[in-house]
């Protein structure tokens, strides 16, 4: 049997709570390195992003995650890019992260703020409709196969898919803005050969698998890796829009006539 330890990290950066939305911040002394405001996937809390919240603040990022288990999704995700652009402190870069239906209403907020936002991280992008899964378990199969993931889901009541009106798939115009897309590659509910045309559309580079990744892919079993490639976008936009090459993999020249 596979046990999870729930104790508290000491090192968590502190989080604190509204009445939609959660937040970690940078640590105590630490400069902010940037913002990133994280579009929850259907019936999800701002809960289920705590890992991935406290993991990208541990490296100074501050973050916001936006719940979807509200019929106001949207609503609730425009005043979340709101306060942050209202606030002359916000740290830049300005980031918009989505999973599921949450990348595709990142996509939507990006278009009507691409003048504000800097830059947007997609991942699980919805190819279809979502359908309601014949059993919890069932969904979660699909969804992940991390056990402390599966458990925070059932915890926070975000495997029933219909509970919420269907959202629009997102267009493929392409967006205008630097975009990472993370997708696992072995995705069943948004198929790689579905999903990945679609971010090529919309001009997403860098655009990457998960070997063995399910949906969601923010929280899956390889979450530490996809969380590093989401860091080393965001240190890469610092550096500009046109994201210069932090880290490069050495080549060994070939030897002539070899």
């Amino acid at each position: 049997m596979t046990s999870v330890d729930h104790t508290p990290d000491p090192t968590t950066p502190e989080r604190t709570t509204s009445e939609r939305t959660a937040s970690w911040r940078e640590p105590d002394g630490i400069a902010p390195r940037g913002t990133l405001v994280v579009l929850a996937g259907p019936g999800e809390t701002a809960a289920v992003y705590r890992r991935f919240g406290a993991r990208l603040a541990a490296d100074a990022y501050r973050v916001v995650a936006v719940p979807a288990d509200a019929a106001d999704a949207e609503e609730a995700a425009e005043e979340a890019l709101a306060a942050a652009l209202a606030d002359p402190d916000t740290p830049r870069p300005l980031v918009l992260v989505g999973s599921d239906t949450g990348a595709a209403r990142a996509l939507r907020l990006a278009r009507r703020h691409a003048d504000a936002v800097d830059g947007v991280v997609l991942a699980g992008l919805p190819t279809r409709e979502a359908t309601r899964a014949d059993a919890p378990e069932a969904g979660l199969d699909e969804r992940t196969a991390c056990p402390n993931h599966r458990l925070v889901l059932t915890r926070e009541g975000a495997l029933d898919r219909g509970a919420a009106p269907p959202e629009p798939l997102a267009d493929t115009e392409p967006l205008r803005l630097p975009l990472l897309a993370v997708h696992g590659g072995a995705d069943r509910i948004s198929p790689p050969e579905e999903a990945l045309p679609r971010y090529r559309a919309l001009g997403a580079a860098p655009l990457v698998t998960v070997r063995g990744g399910l949906h969601d892919i923010l929280n899956d079993v390889t979450h530490r890796s996809v969380a590093a490639t989401v860091v080393l976008f965001l240190e890469r936009l610092r550096l500009g829009a046109e994201l210069p090459p932090i880290v490069e993999e050495f080549i060994e020249p070939t030897a002539p006539g070899a």
